[in-house]
């Protein structure tokens, strides 16, 4: 990803009210780092990086097939975000967090990640 991605350390991220945890993945979906509340396993850690990347990949395959396709510009991806039951994804570039989405300002976040 080439758009603007967000800057914030994984403690500063950790600092807002509802995230679970912070992390940064390569765009091959490796783990690089990642810090949590509340013992998030590594192992955790390491299968969301992994479908973030893939997510990551999808998205900029998509976005390229509809610029060239249609004339749309979709290039370069910035951000994503996924939520459903109780908890919330939050990707910007290859840095991002997990939410319990009850307990967030999701807009502060969205924000702060730099996705508004």
């Amino acid at each position: 990803m080439n758009g603007k991605e967000c800057n914030l350390s994984l403690d500063e991220l950790l600092k807002f009210e509802g995230v679970m945890a912070a992390g940064i993945f390569s765009a091959e979906g490796k783990l690089v780092e990642y810090k949590a509340r509340d013992g998030m396993p590594e192992e955790m850690a390491q299968m969301t990086a992994k479908f973030c990347g893939a997510v990551n990949m999808m998205f900029d395959a998509l976005a390229s097939a509809y610029s060239k396709l249609y004339g749309m510009n979709w290039v370069p991806q910035n951000n994503w975000m996924y939520s459903g039951g109780d908890w919330t994804v939050m990707i910007s570039g290859t840095r991002g967090v997990f939410v319990e989405s009850s307990k967030a300002d999701l807009k502060q976040l969205l924000k702060a990640l730099g996705m508004c």
